[in-house]
């Protein structure tokens, strides 16, 4: 799995990755807890559904809604996309697909 941080807008985070596990790119656009400090919370999470973000433009065009982002994301992305096509499932990761993929 990959992740890559950047300051979104009004003192934001949002976090873009690969999840090779579910074969999806996510996005994560978090904000600073209001009452419990040094926490954030969710405000957006996608590429939690395997396959739900097959393309690194796919998740790029939400995270830009939320923070600007480096011309160059786009190919980072995808080497940590290819970067990951030899692995295997570990154990616990094997165990858990037949309730990921249930056709």
């Amino acid at each position: 799995m990959s992740r890559h941080t950047f300051t979104g807008n009004a003192g934001t985070t949002v976090a873009i990755g690969w999840d090779r596990p579910l074969a999806t790119f996510f996005v994560q656009f978090l904000r600073p807890h209001p009452t419990m400090k040094g926490e954030e919370d969710v405000v957006e999470w996608q590429g939690t559904e395997p396959d739900e973000l097959p393309t690194a433009a796919a998740a790029i065009e939400i995270a830009a809604r939320y923070a600007y982002l480096p011309e160059t994301l786009g190919a980072t992305l995808e080497t940590d996309r290819l970067k990951t096509l030899g692995s295997i499932d570990e154990p616990a990761q094997r165990a858990v697909r037949p309730f990921l993929y249930r056709f």
